[in-house]
């Protein structure tokens, strides 16, 4: 699969005056698209409806609490708890989109994406409309971004503090271009020809992760790492250095 830049902005809610981290990380998503057609020799053209749904690759956090500040790997001193951001495997379903096509004499059908600035790859054959359409699969980057919050409170109780993340992710937009044209040496849209603009993901579709369970067990006012994951919890870079329990 392709990856993309996952830009993931953590807003640190701890006492004190806080802190923002911002990082790239890989994901990639996959999408699965069926189209059929009616109507293929009606005038004014076929009708043509799109249903199908995008999975995601999965992202998660690790919380470090450690009481040594040149911290460079997790140790038995410390105190770590996993937090699933995003499901491996998660679905967007993208509902059926019925849609007028508009050119009549049994047209072939392109499909080409776009994130709603550029488009992404070249247009591609999925059929003739009498003839019936082939199932279309991609992997791609999808634009996201994620904002988590982390909140603490008893950082010097004996027992250490209480660490919490919560947060969300906003998608970016995610277009399919569907093209209808009589040229069967077609190579670009021209004006005789169709394009129907599908909304697969829009722009700003959020996922919101609740509360995560309270981590705590590293007395003595804790430094806080942060680090992310890929669905299969291998670390996607190094811990990220958010602050001091009761310092920020």
């Amino acid at each position: 699969m392709l990856t993309t830049l996952l830009a993931l902005a953590v807003l640190s809610a701890l006492p004190g005056n806080g802190g923002t981290i911002t990082r790239s990380l890989p994901q990639s998503a996959h999408l699965s698209l069926a189209a059929t057609a009616s109507g293929c020799e009606n005038n004014p053209g076929p009708y043509i409806t799109i249903d199908g749904a995008l999975t995601l690759s999965g992202v998660g956090a690790r919380v470090i609490l450690t009481n040594n500040r040149r911290f460079t790997h997790v140790t038995e001193a410390d105190v770590t708890a996993d937090v699933e951001i995003v499901p491996v495997g998660q679905e967007i379903q993208i509902h059926k989109q019925p849609v007028l096509g508009g050119v009549g004499g049994n047209p072939w059908f392109y499909l080409q994406f776009s994130d709603g600035q550029r488009l992404l790859g070249k247009p591609k054959l999925i059929g003739r409309c009498v003839q019936g359409l082939n199932p279309f699969a991609l992997d791609f980057d999808l634009p996201t971004t994620a904002h988590a919050t982390v909140d603490s409170d008893a950082c010097t109780n004996s027992g250490g503090p209480n660490i919490t993340l919560n947060g969300e992710l906003k998608l970016g937009g995610f277009y399919g271009h569907l093209i209808l044209t009589n040229n069967a040496k077609f190579t670009h849209v021209t004006s005789a020809d169709v394009v129907i603009n599908i909304v697969i993901v829009p722009a700003g579709q959020s996922i919101v992760f609740a509360k995560q369970p309270p981590l705590d067990g590293a007395g003595g006012n804790p430094y806080i790492f942060l680090q992310f994951l890929d669905g299969s919890q291998s670390p996607l870079g190094d811990a990220i250095f958010v602050g001091r329990c009761n310092q920020l």
